[in-house]
């Protein structure tokens, strides 16, 4: 049973305007033991004793990973406990204890998560034993999560019903995580906005930078192969100080890695309109022609024995993206009533033969595509360093209605092409140096190429006229709708890209009952986002007019053709332009700006053995920096009193995290914390400043 009793947190956007922050409280009840934080690692701790519950301080334990044969080395403390981390999630490893004054003792089958460590318990007899040999199964075991998380391991991943290949559909059974699937499948956890999550792929945050997307993800679909994970955790509040950049939560994802052994897999499906539905309660629709395949594989394996890995995963979809929109006399998923087939052709017979413009013949499907893969290299320098070099490429695309309401119809080639392709590099080193103290080094780059493009090109004006139709034959011409042609308003200059470069080094040192960690981190953006509308035009063909003897001469239930008689004499009610003053060149209203986030943290975990209590207590400061600065404008700064030449270079929160477990008996445990978090910062907000 968990008792939440309240949550509340920080952003970026709140924090440029007051520097008030709120605090985490979470208690939890009967539940498992406290912290252990490794944002790409896991880790194994446990307390051991002797034949007459003595702490069994000396001990030399070795956790050895039985799929690649690297060993990691520990002694216990003078109360009996030990901590291993920085190791790789999954397994199994075996933990073997060796002791002159105590009977050895082996642990096998043990598998990692990503973000809990594995905590054991075990007795060990008198020396003149033999070798007790146990699976993890059968000894005092728990899994110890950060903070309130949910944790999903390789088998969940490869078991739970994932249909769309997306990790989305794996984190869903979380009841405090909700898909919002009508809007692009934005993960909201405990309700809050997909915009306040981070994602983090080998602890490179692999978020949507901008802000533009409400999925979250920087790509159309998710950005790496899902046959590339190992593990993934989502973390709502963890108290560890290394966790930071979100107000929701933190998706975590590791990806897999090559072992001792090749392993890999090919898959495929299929499915076209023959599979699918042809009509809606009843009514025959149209779902056009088209067919829709997926496939990938994934193989792994090792290089050199016991040293050298790899791992490559790839996935392409060739799907579809369906538009059901035709005119009220016709048949077809979603009818248009305010239009006609006639009034259709006559404006695309207007568009063709007076402006030698074509607006697209009508279309039921257009491909969606989607192409990734990613590629991962291990080394194992000896038992005491090894590092992993990733790479990822994505590039997808669908089409899109730019206008899309119930009472809009578009030509074709007024729809538009949304796409970007990513490119992803991250690589870690970790290091023991001694049996006490281990590091963490961590650089990663990203960039991101975002495109949206209208399918016939912008260099024709978006051209919107209203029709009137009587689609039940009563002579009445009551419905009415607007019809669109030409380079949408929105993509006459439209571009995004930008590239993300971080930094990490942390480190873990040992000293007795005491785990003490710490580092710095720094993660810098560089955006240039141009978003101009009308820089080609739009021309509107809509309004109600009369002659001098009150007769209509424009377009009203009256006459319903009279906008399109307007649009024959290209006589527009309104014309839109829009471009950057004075140099009419539309980048010079583009959006240029780098910012970073810097973070210091230090935390120390504390075990009172003697009480079974653990405490984890932490500071993390994150610092903004900038030198960019939007042009200063005049106007503004007559209506205002100050300028606009302001950015938030400088701003800092300190903030404090706390968490502890008591075992209270075997069935009792009580587990609480609070934290301060910051992060979830939509650069789409601030670009509009400059």
């Amino acid at each position: 049973m968990k008792m939440i009793f309240g949550t509340s947190a920080i952003n970026l956007s709140q924090l440029l305007q007051k520097s008030v922050g709120a605090c985490v409280l979470i208690l939890f009840l009967l539940a498992p033991a406290v912290s252990f934080g490794q944002a790409t690692t896991s880790g194994i701790r446990g307390n051991i004793s002797g034949s007459n519950g003595e702490a069994a301080a000396g001990v030399s334990v070795t956790v050895t990973d039985t799929r690649t044969g690297r060993a990691k080395q520990a002694t216990t403390s003078n109360s009996g406990r030990v901590v291993i981390a920085g190791l790789a999630v999954g397994g199994p490893y075996t933990v073997s204890m060796e002791s002159s004054a105590y009977a050895p003792q082996t642990i096998t089958d043990v598998y990692l998560t990503l973000g809990e460590a594995f905590e054991f318990r075990v007795d060990l007899g008198d020396a003149s034993l033999e070798e007790i040999i146990v699976t993890a199964a059968a000894t005092e075991s728990i899994q110890v999560a950060v903070g309130p998380s949910s944790t999903f391991d390789f088998d969940a991943l490869q078991n739970l019903p994932a249909i769309n290949r997306d990790i989305r559909d794996i984190i869903r059974v979380d009841p405090r995580i909700y898909i919002d699937e009508p809007f692009a499948g934005g993960v909201q956890c405990v309700g809050a906005n997909p915009r306040f999550n981070s994602l983090t792929v080998d602890g490179i945050r692999m978020n949507d930078n901008f802000g533009l997307n409400s999925s979250g993800f920087p790509t159309q679909r998710q950005p790496f192969p899902f046959d590339a994970i190992q593990n993934v955790s989502v973390e709502l509040a963890p108290y560890d100080v290394q966790y930071g950049g979100f107000t929701a939560c933190n998706i975590n994802a590791v990806t897999r890695s090559g072992t001792n052994e090749f392993h890999g897999r090919v898959w495929f499906d299929y499915n076209d309109e023959s599979l699918s539905g042809d009509s809606l309660e009843g009514v025959p629709t149209n779902q056009g022609d088209f067919d829709e395949q997926r496939y990938g594989f994934s193989i792994g394996g090792p290089i050199i024995k016991d040293k050298l890995f790899f791992f490559a995963a790839y996935e392409k979809a060739e799907t579809a993206d369906i538009f059901d929109r035709c005119a009220g006399d016709q048949n077809c998923g979603r009818p248009v009533l305010g239009v006609s087939q006639a009034q259709l052709d006559r404006i695309a017979d207007i568009a063709r033969t007076l402006w030698n413009y074509d607006p697209g013949d009508p279309v039921s499907t257009l491909p969606n595509e989607d192409e990734k893969y990613l590629i991962k290299v291990d080394w194992h320098i000896n038992d005491s360093h090894r590092t992993s070099l990733t790479y990822n490429w994505n590039d997808g695309f669908n089409f899109s209605r730019a206008d899309g309401d119930s009472n809009e119809f578009e030509f074709s080639n007024h729809l538009y092409e949304r796409g970007a392709e990513l490119n992803a590099y991250a690589g870690q080193f970790f290091s023991d140096w001694t049996d006490n103290f281990s590091t963490e080094l961590r650089i990663g780059y990203s960039e991101l190429d975002n495109r949206q493009l209208t399918r016939g090109g912008v260099g024709f004006a978006e051209i919107r006229i209203e029709t009137y139709a009587d689609p039940d034959g009563d002579g009445v011409f009551s419905d009415t709708a607007n019809i669109f042609l030409g380079g949408d308003d929105s993509r006459q200059s439209n571009k995004l890209f930008y590239d993300t470069t971080n930094f990490k080094l942390a480190g873990t040192y040992q000293l007795g009952d005491h785990t003490i960690s710490g580092g710095f981190e720094w993660e810098e953006t560089d955006i240039f986002n141009l978003f101009l509308q009308h820089t080609v035009a739009e021309m509107r063909f809509d309004e109600s007019r009369t002659d001098f003897d009150g007769n209509p001469v424009g377009c009203n239930p009256g006459r319903p053709n009279g906008c399109i008689d307007q649009f024959e004499a290209f006589s527009p009610d309104d014309i839109y332009f829009g471009n950057a003053s004075p140099s009419l060149n539309p980048n010079d209203a583009a959006a240029n700006f780098a910012s970073a986030v810097n973070t210091l943290y230090i935390q120390d975990e504390f075990t009172f053995a003697n009480v079974d209590l653990t405490i984890v207590a932490g500071l993390r400061y994150d610092w903004w920096t900038s030198s960019d600065l939007p042009l200063e404008n005049a106007n503004f700064v007559a209506r205002t009193g100050f300028s606009n030449r302001r950015n938030f270079d400088g701003l800092s929160l300190l903030q404090p995290r706390f968490g502890f477990n008591w075992d209270l008996s075997d069935a009792l445990s009580l587990r609480g914390g609070f934290g301060l978090y910051s992060g979830g910062n939509p650069n789409v907000w601030l670009g509009n400043n400059y």
